[in-house]
Parts: structure tokens; sequence; C-alpha cells
């Protein structure tokens, strides 16, 4: 029901400015929820065990699409294993200004400077409390514009008390090109420190609430290979649950002289397949499986994902690829993962 719904609709949100275009599609589809029309869960699969979490099926919807969990059964309902809500801050703030959203439809590309535009983190946890939602929730979390950089940690340990309770699991989002400032948290130095006190206060929280709750790193794909190497033996060195491989690239290779390419911003979307997957099988080659990957950049098909898994991630995210296919990406990409084998080390049960 919801490709059909999608395909109809397509059309016309195409036509639409991006943002308005995303407020319909999720009011449109939420009403069809609610009239009992769209009834679907996680696709069928072998559940996998990864971060110590079982997944139902393999593919996630990435951060940037609820950023305040407002419609987690809708996207449930669309054939999702988890979902990831976000970025959230501590406090609410506007994002950059409009347009701040692009799409690219000649390359299947999107590029947006959004700025983490969110309603503040109690607001997306009085969300979750109103929610229905129980499969595996990821919250990504992020620090204000104004917030100095020297303080990010502070932004940081806010967000991570505040939702910790509530997440499956948490990502500490170093990578948006967005924010100004904000990708220099993924030198070494900066790195380790912010490691250090999220990773603190992870083991203090899971005391508190008797509950584990995994922790990732979100990171960026125009990392030189020094810097992936550097990452993750600090990702190692701090005990970080998962690394999820990679946000938005400022790269414009395959979309030059497209209309919108000149946009400030980050790209996704089919150009940065390949940047994206080459940072899942480094990271795969340097961790050599000490920390799971999931990886997010460039699914448009079946065999996107396909080659992110075979590049060393466990589990797969799209977005983009949901703009331009619509819900039916998410049942072709899920029904092609869970006819391959499921590694011994991701059964569910395995550890």
């Amino acid at each position: 029901m919801g490709s059909m719904l999608y395909s109809l609709l397509r059309p016309l949100l195409f036509s639409l400015d991006p943002e308005t275009a995303h407020r319909f599609t999720f009011s449109a589809v939420e009403k069809v929820r609610r009239l009992g029309l769209l009834t679907g869960g996680p696709i069928p699969c072998q559940p996998r065990s990864v971060m110590g979490l079982d997944f139902p099926n393999p593919v996630g919807v990435a951060a940037g699409m609820d950023k305040n969990g407002e419609y987690l059964e809708t996207l449930a309902s669309l054939g999702f294993g988890f979902i990831e809500i976000g970025t959230v801050t501590p406090r609410p703030q506007p994002g950059n200004p409009q347009p701040r959203l692009f799409r690219v439809p000649e390359a299947n590309a999107i590029i947006n400077r959004m700025g983490f535009n969110n309603q503040g983190v109690d607001n997306l946890v009085a969300n979750l409390r109103r929610s229905n939602y129980h499969g595996v929730l990821g919250i990504n979390i992020g620090k204000n514009f104004d917030t100095p950089v020297e303080r990010a940690a502070d932004d940081y340990l806010i967000c991570l008390s505040k939702v910790y309770r509530h997440a499956g699991y948490v990502v500490v989002n170093i990578s948006s090109p967005n924010t100004p400032h904000l990708r220099q948290l993924q030198n070494a130095e900066e790195l380790d420190h912010l490691l250090g006190l999220v990773k603190s206060k992870q083991m203090e929280l899971a005391d508190e609430h008797a509950k584990y709750t995994p922790l990732a790193v979100k990171i960026a794909p125009d990392l030189e290979p020094s810097q992936i190497v550097s990452i993750a033996a600090l990702l190692m060195k701090h005990q970080i649950d998962g690394v999820i491989a990679t946000n938005t690239t400022l790269s414009r290779a395959g979309a030059e002289a497209l209309p919108h390419a000149g946009e400030k911003g980050g790209l996704s979307g089919a150009p940065l397949k390949e940047r994206a997957t080459a940072v899942v099988r480094h990271l795969h080659v340097v961790l050599q499986g000490a920390i799971p990957i999931i990886a997010a950049g460039g699914i448009m098909c079946a065999a996107d994902a396909k080659e992110k898994i075979d590049a060393g991630a466990s589990l797969v995210q799209i977005y983009s690829g949901l703009i331009y296919r619509g819900p039916r990406l998410v049942s072709e990409v899920a029904r092609a993962l869970c006819a391959s084998p499921v590694p011994d080390l991701l059964r569910s049960g395995s550890g």
C-alpha cells in the first residue's frame, strides 16, 4: 500500500519544495496508517545480533528523516528493521535559513544544509513517551549551533543523559558538514577527549538505569585514510559499540555542473555510494571485526546494499534512496539481504 501511494504521489511531491514535500508525505502516509490501510511491520528475516541488539532485518532508516521522533509507527509500517531519529540537540533550534534542501534528480542526489533543525531533546523524549513503537530505535545526538566547539561535549552529555533510557542505541554525530566546526571533533585530540567523556557517562547511566545502551559514532565520507585509521583506533580504545559510515559529502563528484550542484551543504544519494563504500571497506580492514559497521550512503537498489555488506557492514541505512524510490526500496533491499546467509557472528543469540 505504501509503495502504491508513493508512486501516485511522487510527481506531485517532486513539483513541491523538498521540505514541503517531506511534511506532506509524512502527513499523507500517517493518515493512511491511521485508517488501518498501512499495517506492515519489519520485513521477515533471520534476526541478526549487532551491538548486542537483535535486529529483525538489516535495513534501517538513517537519521534526518524523522528528526523529532514524530513518525515512528509510520516508518515502522514501511518494513524497516530499525529506525534512527534525530539529529537532536539540547535546545530547540530552527536550523539554517531556507531554502536549504535541494534535489538533484539527474544524479539521484540530494544536497542539504539543514543545520540540525529540531525541536530539542525534551520534545523528542516527550514524543517517545507517547509512541507505541517497540522496535530497535537509534537516537542521533549533536550539539547546538551556537555552542562553542570547545564545549561540544557538554551538549552530547546532556542529550545522552536524556535519551539514554529510551534508546536502543545512541549515535554521536560528529560529521555533519552543516554545523560550524562540528567535523573538527573528528580530529584525534578532540575525538579522544569527547569519546572518553561520553563513554564514562554511558557507564554511569548503565548503572543508574540497569540497562546498557550501545554507543555508536557517525563519521564523514571525506576523511583521509590516515584519519580513518586514527578514528578506528580511538573507537577501539574507548570501547565504542558501533560506527556509522557515512554522513553526507562535501564533494560534488558525480553531480558536477548539474542544477543545484553549486549549493552549499552535504550531498547524499547515488554520487556518494563509492566514497561511502570505500570508507566502510577501509574501516573493516582496520577494525578487523572489533566494532560493527552500519553503512549509509548511496543505497539506491538492492545491489548497492549488498555491496556495503560485502565491504564489511553488518547493517545498512537508507535515506535519499527512499526519496527517489519510495517504500518499495525497503522491501527490495531487505528481501535481497535476507536471502543471503547471515554470518555466524551476526546470528541472533550467537553472543
